[in-house]
């Protein structure tokens, strides 16, 4: 039989041996030397700067490609005049129907109307916005994107413009370029420009916006007023070859 007296002393042998190897580990962690910088216009200081400074300039050169990218700074070349990427629209997806088709001068024209007509509250955004209006005899310009997919959501839109009085319409190429022109970051199919102020009663208890300058007014006026003369030259079928 073994002895239990000589059990327990092997024991508290063994556990003192581990506490003395987990003090000596703890001393030689606590004595270790603290990395000190060389001392400045020596080699490898500047060797230290260096490969910092590299560091620091890669991360800006990521950062401001980012920012390009986001802002769509990196542009595509059509006929010679530059184009945002998110606004290029390939000819193959321009509907058949997109007519008249507004060239790219009096394209410009057109997004600079409808981003003074959303400054004073004058744009009816989106199919069902733009039907309502048109059924409640709004006159204005009607503005339709020609890649939209399926075109029979807004193919109906043409029709109703021609038989209400006072209401001209004309396609641009890009729904992303319309939309960002009337104030929303995403696509829009269709817009309406209203050709009379509209004056809205806020509701009960509702905080009023801030009232419309005279000036904003008169320039969306004057630019609606240019926008829908020369709409009116276009031709309906095949106005411009892109």
């Amino acid at each position: 039989m073994s002895d239990p007296v000589a059990k327990k002393e092997k024991k508290d042998k063994k556990r003192k041996s581990q506490a003395a190897d987990l003090s000596m580990a703890s001393v030689t962690e606590a004595v270790q030397p603290i990395p000190v910088p060389p001392p400045p216009g020596t080699a490898s200081a500047e060797a230290v700067v260096m490969e910092v400074d590299a560091e620091r300039a890669a991360k800006k050169a990521k950062k401001e490609k980012r920012k390009s990218l986001a802002a769509g700074e990196e542009s595509i070349v059509v006929e010679g005049q530059e184009v945002k990427p998110e606004f290029y629209v390939p000819p193959d997806a321009i509907s058949p129907i997109a007519s008249p088709l507004a060239g790219r001068k009096l394209s410009k024209k057109v997004f600079k109307t409808v981003k003074r007509s959303s400054k004073v509250r004058q744009l009816r955004r989106g199919v069902k916005e733009v039907v309502k209006a048109l059924r409640k005899g709004e006159k204005g310009l009607l503005v339709l994107a020609s890649n939209i997919t399926p075109v029979d959501v807004i193919s109906h839109l043409p029709l109703l413009a021609e038989e209400a009085a006072g209401v001209e319409y004309c396609w641009v190429l890009s729904k992303e370029e319309l939309g960002a022109a009337g104030g929303t970051k995403r696509a829009t199919s269709c817009v309406l420009v209203s050709s009379a102020v509209v004056k809205k009663t806020p509701a009960s208890g509702a905080v009023a916006k801030p009232a419309i300058s005279p000036e904003d007014i008169k320039e969306w006026e004057q630019g609606l007023k240019e926008c829908m003369e020369e709409v009116k030259k276009l031709d309906y079928v095949g106005a411009v070859q892109y």
